[in-house]
């Protein structure tokens, strides 16, 4: 098992998700996200809003995965 944060994975908080893959827990991620924009919470958009640029240039979102990737896979397990 793994923890990443939210701000580890590009989002606002220290919420803690935990997770034996990488795919787990970026869905984890994805989930708070879509709950504290329905809550209306600014940073939390904000953090949404700079995701989209990435959205936006492949490229930037392939990289950006596969960093998030590699520093999940450097973490150690729980």
């Amino acid at each position: 098992m793994k923890t990443m944060s939210c701000k580890q994975l590009g989002g606002a908080c220290n919420q803690k998700f935990h997770s034996e893959t990488f795919e787990d827990m970026a869905e984890q991620s994805r989930k708070h996200g879509e709950e504290m924009f329905k809550q209306g919470d600014e940073a939390h958009i904000k953090a949404m809003n700079e995701m989209q640029k990435l959205v936006q240039a492949p490229h930037a979102l392939t990289q950006w995965m596969e960093s998030k990737r590699k520093e999940f896979d450097a973490l150690p397990k729980t």
